[in-house]
């Protein structure tokens, strides 16, 4: 029943606010629920790390150029190694596709540690932006599951 209690509660607070930054048990199990309860309020879930997005604003938001891994071969002629394609914007994609009735969609960032203070503040400023996107932040480790806003973490770093 504790859950039932808490996941609303951890969908209000994520709605009111926009951006959330949770704190959760190293064995893990508990952040899966908590994604469970999210689309079951009708939100559509986008699961991604933090590590390797680079820039954030032209990854989530314009249509950027990726280069895949080049394995050791180099196309003659160019100076970069490897072709360049370009990519939608991940954000903007799945909100041009969202299904009717789905309320927005929630931006679940692990391993949030690594990202600076300025790039926590993108992404509390992109979820006032627009009502649709939401964000949940995982910056550490607790005994317990937790969350806080993530405008929060930003005025501590």
């Amino acid at each position: 029943m504790g859950l039932l209690v808490l996941g609303n509660r951890f969908v209000r607070d994520l709605e009111s606010n926009g951006a959330l930054a949770v704190r959760v048990p190293l064995e893990g199990g508990f952040e899966g629920r908590y994604q469970r309860r999210m689309r079951a309020a009708g939100y559509e879930s986008l699961h991604m790390t933090a590590r390797g997005l680079g820039d954030l604003s032209a990854y989530l938001g314009d249509i950027h150029g990726v280069r895949p891994p080049h394995l050791g071969k180099k196309d003659v002629g160019q100076a970069a190694v490897g072709a360049r394609y370009f990519v939608p914007p991940v954000l903007g994609y799945r909100l041009e596709r969202m299904a009717p009735g789905i309320k927005g969609i929630v931006l679940w960032l692990i391993e949030g540690h690594i990202l600076s203070s300025q790039e926590l503040a993108f992404l509390a400023a992109l979820c006032a932006s627009d009502s649709r996107i939401k964000v949940v932040v995982e910056l550490g480790g607790d005994r317990s599951f937790k969350w806080f806003p993530l405008k929060d973490a930003v005025q501590s770093a």
